[in-house]
Formats: C-alpha cells, structure tokens, sequence
C-alpha cells in the first residue's frame, strides 16, 4: 500500500484540514501545479478540465514533452550529464533506472513518468533513488531543506541529498547487482558525487567515491496528495528503491547551495535532530522519517565503526512503510 503523505504534512504542522506545506492552503497549492492526468501522448492536454487553473510554466513543459515523447525516443548513447536546467526540463530529460521489487534493472523512463501516480500506476514506476547522510569531523550530520520550487516533496527537510542514479551517462550510474551483493555500490556513488555539486555546490574532490559507505536498500511508497486532482487519482508521488550512502568528511566542506533545488542547510547533533523532529511546524520528507527511525542512529552511535567496518551492511531490501508524526523513535 502507498501511504498517503499530506496527512502527515497537515498533522505536522498542527493547522487543520486546509493547511498544507509551508502554510499555504491547498488551494494555492493547487494552482500552483498543474492538475491533468499526464499521460505519454500529444492529446493529454485535451483532458484539461477548465474548471481548474494551472501553472503556465508547467504546462509549457509538459506540451513540449509530450511532444518530445512522440516524435524523439530516449537515445541510447551516453554522455556527460550537465545541469543548469529548470526544474521541469529535468522533470523531462532525466531518464531514471526501472527496477523490480529485486531491485533488476527492468527499463528506464523520465523522472515526470516515474513520479505521476494515476489510475493506470497508482504507485508511480518503482525506480532507483539514493539518499546521501553527509557528516563533519564533529560527527553531525548535514540536513538540508528542499526548494520551494522542487515539484515532488517541496520545502521538506530532509538528509543531505536525495535524488536519482541515472541511465545513459558518464560515468555510468547503472548499479551492478553483483555490486550491491558484496556491499559496493559504485554507480550509486558517482550519482551521488554528481548530485551532492549540482544541489549543495560540494565538489567532487572534497567527497572522493572511496569515502563513501554503502549500507542498504529501503523500498518505499509515498504519494503527495496535495499535488493531486480532485477525483482522478493524479498527483505526484515517490516510489523508490533508496540506496543509503554514508560519507564523513574531517575537513569543512564548502557549501553553495543551488536555490534551484535547496532552500537551507545545517549541521545537527542528534539531539539537536530530535529537537527538530518534535517541531510541528517543520516538515520532513518521507524516505527520511524511515531511515531515521530504522537505522540513522544506530548508525550515527557507531559512526566511525559504520564507515570502516562492514559490521552494518547488509545485502537486504526493506520495504518499510513511513512512521507517523509525533518525533523520533
């Protein structure tokens, strides 16, 4: 079952029925993502019922998509991924990896595929994530609060970074199964690399790959109701397969932050997480009430001992639901 998301938004921020993220209402967040059913042909727009209004910017993006889907299949060559695009070309131009419940690669398809949870994919496409858990020499731990603008999950805090490996690029993202099942996830990694300099400007050579600790898997569902149109089953979601990477760095990393993708960061202590965690006018993202509540502290507790030893890897898949509001466990 995928669990629904915004009531766990509304109880967090304590308001009522008619809050939701940020303390706008849902009706502004309404209009302000779009509200059609998106589908993979150029009539989709047709289904646009009037009676609903809708972000042009949005819009524009998907009628060039849908037009880019029909005429312009996804090349099958690699190359250099470059950022510095809107947040809805990417939505479009990212291919993310497929996967079965067995965590094997099944295809690839758009980031704006995998996420959109309708009637004919209730649960989005199950898809290959990674969520990165960056800490400093005084062992506290990196969180960083999404954008605004980020079209799935906005303005949530959450851990360090959390995005998609890829398919079609160099170097390649694609994770290997014999990888994982030696505790290696070398293509996760370079994804990682990519991601932590893209959202937070931390460049590649202050987190080398070789610093980086695998440690499992999370296979998790959470559908964002308050992106959704009335009736029709459409909204936004995640559906993912969550690689958890962990990395120290002794040195002070230098942050710059892209405001394209982070609103703010920080650098807590655990008390200082449950502290925040207890706050509820702050929002946090699902994958992260998971993994804090199964794993980050035992992790945290051990931390010197979680990077160096292989004592808290496993080669396991855990399909976990997200805990309810009301702090850490």
């Amino acid at each position: 079952m995928c669990l629904v998301w915004r009531k766990f938004a509304v109880a967090w921020r304590g308001g009522g029925v008619g809050l939701g993220r940020g303390g706008k209402s849902l009706a502004t967040r309404e209009n302000a993502l779009t509200q059609v059913n998106l589908t993979s042909s150029t009539t989709g727009l047709s289904r646009i019922r009037e009676s609903f209004r809708f972000d042009r910017r949005l819009s524009s993006f998907l009628a060039r998509g849908m037009a880019t889907q029909a005429s312009e299949p996804a090349a099958a060559t690699t190359t250099k991924w470059v950022g510095g695009q809107s947040q809805e070309e990417f939505m479009l131009k990212d291919m993310c990896i497929l996967v079965n419940e067995a965590d094997e690669v099944t295809g690839h398809a758009s980031k704006k595929e995998c996420h959109v949870f309708n009637e004919k994919q209730p649960r989005g496409l199950l898809h290959r994530a990674f969520s990165v858990f960056l800490f400093n020499g005084k062992n506290e731990l990196m969180l960083q609060k999404r954008a605004s603008s980020k079209i799935t999950f906005p303005s949530v805090w959450t851990n360090t970074c959390c995005s998609h490996p890829l398919y079609g690029y160099e170097p390649s993202e694609v994770e290997s199964l014999s990888n994982t099942e030696v505790g290696k996830a070398p293509g996760t990694i370079n994804a990682a690399i990519r991601k932590l300099d893209h959202e937070l400007g931390i460049r590649a050579a202050q987190v080398p790959a070789e610093e980086f600790k695998f440690q499992t898997r999370l296979h998790y569902c959470a559908k964002d109701v308050s992106t959704a149109e009335d009736g029709s089953g459409w909204s936004w979601g995640e559906h993912e397969m969550d690689y958890i990477l962990l990395i120290k760095t002794e040195e002070p990393v230098e942050v710059n932050p892209n405001p394209e993708e982070v609103d703010d960061w920080k650098y807590v202590t655990p008390q200082e997480l449950r502290a925040m965690m207890g706050d509820k006018d702050l929002l946090w993202s699902p994958w992260f009430r998971i993994i804090e509540k199964e794993f980050l502290h035992t992790w945290w507790e051990n931390l010197d001992e979680a990077l160096s030893t292989s004592k808290f890897v496993d080669n396991k898949i855990h399909k976990l639901e997200i805990p309810r509001a009301g702090g850490s466990n």
